[in-house]
Order: C-alpha cells, then sequence, then structure tokens
C-alpha cells in the first residue's frame, strides 16, 4: 500500500482519499521522495543560517531525510525529516545518534527558533522588512 503526501491542513483524517489513486493524481500528490521535502526547507531558511544543505553521506528515501545546518552561532547539527516533522539527531553534520531523544518540530522555523538566537533575529528582521516594503507599496 502506498502512502500519499499531502497537507493535513487541507483534509481530514477521515477522508479515505489515501487509497484513491485517482484522487492522488488529480491532486499531484503522489507519493515524492523527502529529498525534495529536504531542499525546500534549506531554501526556504539558508538565508538565516551560515550553512544549510541536504546530506550527501546519510541514506534519504520516500519517508526520511538528512539535512546538515550550521547556525550563526557556528553550531552544527543534523536534522532527520519525516513525516512527524524535523528533530535534531545529531551534533554534528553527517551523523546519526539513537541515544539522542529530541522532540519533534511540526516547522524547520521552530526548530531553528529554538536552537539559534541569531536565527530568530535575522528571520525576524526579514519579516520586518518585507513588512515594510508591502506598507509602501500600499502607500504608491
Amino acid at each position: 500500500r502506498m502512502e500519499t503526501d499531502y497537507n493535513p491542513m487541507e483534509l481530514p483524517n477521515n477522508t479515505g482519499f489515501e487509497d484513491d489513486s485517482d484522487y492522488r493524481d488529480f491532486e499531484g500528490t503522489d507519493v515524492k521522495d523527502m529529498r525534495l521535502e529536504a531542499e525546500a526547507v534549506v531554501n526556504d531558511v539558508l538565508f538565516a543560517v551560515s550553512n544549510m544543505f541536504v546530506s550527501k553521506t546519510l541514506p534519504c528515501a520516500e519517508d526520511v531525510a538528512y539535512i546538515n545546518v550550521e547556525t550563526r552561532e557556528r553550531n552544527r547539527y543534523c536534522l532527520e525529516l519525516t513525516e512527524a516533522g524535523l528533530r535534531v539527531v545529531a551534533y554534528d553534520f553527517d551523523q546519526t545518534d539513537d541515544r539522542l531523544q529530541t522532540p519533534y518540530h511540526e516547522t524547520v522555523y521552530s526548530l531553528l527558533d529554538s536552537l539559534s538566537p541569531a536565527y530568530r533575529e535575522v528571520f525576524g528582521n526579514a519579516i520586518l522588512q518585507r513588512l515594510e516594503a508591502l506598507k509602501k507599496e500600499s502607500q504608491s
């Protein structure tokens, strides 16, 4: 049985659409490699960290990908990305430590917010700049 990948905000859990391949094809929500999801995560927040990239060493699959991130404080982490969310699995690039029991975060924003005050500042400033730009646009 193949799993679908859809935003839980779009559909309630009890629709039964998971098994309806016509619906999957129609929505374009066929099974996708977690690597694509990981690349999107990296592209979203790269501007607010020192370095971030999908691991080429650790195996990516349909249900898991690993992302290396170095915060602006120069701390290194290896993150695991699954349907459950993101979590730290090691305190260095391309590593996993089974003894680490770190919590899952629904978004990369909340995970980085918890790890890096500098990320929080840079991200917050980017949002403020965007809001200022929108304000100027609406006034012209």
